[in-house]
């Protein structure tokens, strides 16, 4: 799945979905428990808060992310 230049990501779009139909692949392949301690200890980026039961990331910092991840 490419990414948009701009908007924002839910979790499960991050760290992938597997009982989803279709099944949605992991951009960062880390448990859900696992990317919230990463970004309670800053290794992964913070969340915006978009409503009060929807939480999402910025594409931009996941991009970002993946990029110094990879480099």
């Amino acid at each position: 799945m490419p990414l948009p230049e701009t908007g924002f990501l839910r979790l499960p779009q991050i760290v992938g979905d597997s009982k989803s139909k279709p099944p949605v692949p992991a951009l960062i392949p880390v448990s859900r428990s696992t990317w919230w301690a990463g970004v309670k200890s800053g290794r992964y980026p913070r969340p915006v808060k978009l409503g009060p039961r929807i939480t999402a990331w910025r594409v931009e910092d996941i991009r970002r992310l993946i990029q110094d991840t990879v480099v």
